[in-house]
């Protein structure tokens, strides 16, 4: 199957699977900020936990939002990737 005839007329299937593969890499890369941004929230608050022990709760509690936040952007990318896989 030369590249002419992919694209004089594409096979169904063959859509498909690309279509299927990008989403895999698409959430893939969607997922490589949010870890580095979960490891590093959590790097942190061990620093400061360690640096200024009685903050801990109020630290706690802040570390959770940002956890929370950072996460939603893993969902956001996995979403828009269904979106662009099923309309597309």
């Amino acid at each position: 199957m030369s590249l002419p005839s992919i694209i004089a007329a594409p096979d169904p299937m063959l859509a498909k699977s690309i279509k299927a593969i990008a989403l895999g890499v698409g959430a893939g890369l969607g997922t490589i900020g949010p870890g580095i941004g979960v490891g590093f929230i959590f790097g942190k608050v061990i620093e400061a936990v360690t640096r200024q022990p009685e903050m801990r709760d109020e630290i706690t509690s802040i570390q959770w939002l940002g956890f929370a936040l950072t996460e939603a952007i893993v969902f956001y990318a996995f979403i828009f990737g269904l979106i662009a896989f099923f309309l597309g």
